[in-house]
C-alpha cells in the first residue's frame, strides 16, 4: 500500500509551476549531445574573466588559514564600509554600514531570503510581468499572493502607464498590498527608468504603506546614460531597499556575492533571517570583493564595453538577417519580438525550433511571466564572431520559413510519441 507522503506534492512544490526554462535546457542538452555547436544565448552567464586584481586578493586571502573559518553572515566590516563608498560615489547616498548594508550571497538569495523575512501567508506583493523568475516565486515560495503588474505596453516600458497601472493595483488589491517591486535596467527586458519614475514610486509607497524592493542588479552595465539608484530619492530610505551584485559588473557570477541597502528595518530582518540560515560568503571572497569595490573603476568599463560591442553585432547582423532586434540601452540582454513568420507559434515553440533549425538557444519570453508571450531573451554572451555565425543561421530559416514549420511539427510529434 503506498503511503500518502510517496504520492502527495509537498506544499511549496506545489505553489510552483513548471520551470519553462528546464525544456530549452533539455532539448539544448539533447543538441550538443548529438554534437550540434549550440550558441546559447539562452542564460545570463557571464562569459569574461573577473578582473586580475580581484582574483590575486582571493588569492592572496585564501593562503592565510584564520579566513578559513565562518565568516559574518551580514558581511564583514569592510566589505559593509566598501560597498556605503560605491553609494556613496556613484549615487551620492550616505549609507551606514552597520545598520544600512548587508552582504547577501548574491542578489538572489538576498530578495528570496527578503521575501522570506517579510511575507505573512496571503500577503499581497504587486511584481511586474514580465520579470526575473525570482521577483515573482521568492514571494510565492514565501507563502505570498501576488497581483501581477504589466511592464509593456505594446512591446515597450511607458513610465505613466505603468505607475497608472501600480496605482490601480495599490487601490485594488484584497487584501490590501504590503510590498511593491520595481527591476531597472531590467531583465529581461532592458528597459530604464530615470529619477521621476522612483520619485513617483517612493510618492505611491509612502501612500499606500509598502515596502519597495528595488533590483539595481544591472548597475553598471549600461550603454546610453548612467542608471539612478531609487535610494537618490529624498525619503526613500524609510520605505525602500535597493539589490546589487558583483555578478555582471565585475564578471563574478561564480563568487555569489551581491548587497541589500536602505530601510534599516528591512535590513534588519534580512540580517535576522539569514543569521539562522547562512555565516556569509567564505571570507576570502568578501575581501576580494572589498577590492573590487575599492579599487580602480577601468576594468568595469572594460567589461561594458565587451557588451556595447557585442550589442551593437547583435543587432545589426540579426537586422541584416531579417529579424529587427531593438537595441538595449542597458543590461546584457536583448529583447526581441519573434519574427513574424514564426509569432503565432509562441515563445516556446519558436525557441524549440530555433534551436533545433539553427542551433542558437534563446530564452523564451513566457518564462518570464505570462506578458514576456512573442518576445525571446537573448544574452550578450557569446563572442563576437559566433553572434554573426548565429546571424546567418536565422537567415537560413527565415528563408525557408514554411519548410522549417512543417519540420518542427514533425519533430515536435515524434517528441511526444517518445514521452
Amino acid at each position: 500500500m503506498t503511503r500518502p507522503s510517496e504520492t502527495a506534492e509537498f506544499h511549496r512544490i506545489r505553489r510552483l509551476p513548471p520551470y519553462v526554462f528546464a525544456e530549452v535546457n533539455r532539448l539544448k542538452a539533447q543538441c550538443r549531445a548529438e554534437g550540434v555547436d549550440v550558441i546559447d544565448f539562452g542564460m545570463g552567464n557571464p562569459d569574461l574573466d573577473a578582473p586580475a586584481h580581484i582574483v590575486d586578493k582571493l588569492v592572496e586571502t585564501v593562503r592565510r588559514p584564520r579566513t578559513h573559518r565562518y565568516s559574518a553572515s551580514k558581511g564583514i566590516a569592510g566589505l559593509r564600509r566598501a560597498q556605503a563608498g560605491y553609494y556613496a560615489r556613484r549615487f551620492g547616498v550616505e549609507l551606514d554600514p552597520e545598520t544600512e548594508v548587508i552582504a547577501t550571497l548574491g542578489s538572489k538569495e538576498g530578495l528570496a531570503n527578503l521575501a522570506q523575512a517579510i511575507t505573512a501567508p496571503g500577503d499581497v506583493v504587486l511584481t511586474p510581468n514580465p520579470s526575473y523568475p525570482i521577483h515573482a516565486f521568492g514571494f510565492i515560495i514565501a507563502g505570498g499572493a501576488l497581483r501581477h503588474v504589466p511592464a509593456l505596453h505594446e512591446g515597450r516600458f511607458d513610465p505613466e502607464r505603468y505607475l497608472a497601472e501600480l496605482e490601480h493595483a495599490a487601490r485594488h488589491s484584497a487584501p490590501a498590498p504590503t510590498a511593491l517591486l520595481v527591476s531597472f535596467p531590467s531583465n529581461p527586458t532592458a528597459e530604464v527608468c530615470d529619477l521621476d519614475f522612483y520619485r513617483e514610486v517612493v510618492r505611491l509607497a509612502k501612500r499606500h504603506d509598502l515596502w519597495v524592493l528595488s533590483d539595481l542588479a544591472y548597475s553598471e552595465i549600461w550603454f546610453e546614460t548612467p542608471p539612478p539608484s531609487i535610494l537618490q530619492v529624498e525619503g526613500a530610505k524609510e520605505v525602500a531597499v535597493e539589490f546589487t551584485s558583483l555578478s555582471k559588473t565585475f564578471s563574478m557570477p561564480g563568487w555569489r556575492m551581491g548587497f541589500a541597502v536602505g530601510a534599516a528595518r528591512l535590513i534588519g530582518a534580512l540580517a535576522r533571517i539569514k543569521s539562522y540560515l547562512d555565516y556569509g560568503a567564505f571570507t576570502p571572497i568578501q575581501v576580494a570583493a572589498a577590492a573590487a569595490l575599492n579599487g580602480p573603476e577601468d576594468c568595469v568599463a572594460e567589461i561594458r564595453g565587451v557588451y556595447r560591442r557585442r550589442r551593437d553585432v547583435l543587432v545589426e547582423a540579426m537586422g541584416r538577417a531579417g529579424w529587427q532586434v531593438p537595441s538595449p540601452p542597458a543590461t546584457m540582454f536583448a529583447w526581441a519580438p519573434i519574427p513574424e513568420p514564426f509569432r503565432a507559434m509562441g515563445s516556446l515553440a519558436f525557441s524549440r525550433m530555433l534551436l533545433r533549425e539553427a542551433g542558437v538557444a534563446v530564452s523564451p519570453g513566457v518564462g518570464f511571466g505570462e506578458h514576456g508571450e512573442g518576445f525571446v531573451r537573448l544574452g550578450l554572451v557569446e563572442n563576437e564572431q559566433r553572434v554573426r555565425q548565429a546571424a546567418r543561421g536565422v537567415k537560413r530559416l527565415l528563408a525557408e520559413a514554411e519548410d522549417a514549420l512543417s519540420r518542427h511539427a514533425e519533430a515536435e510529434a515524434r517528441a511526444a510519441a517518445a514521452e
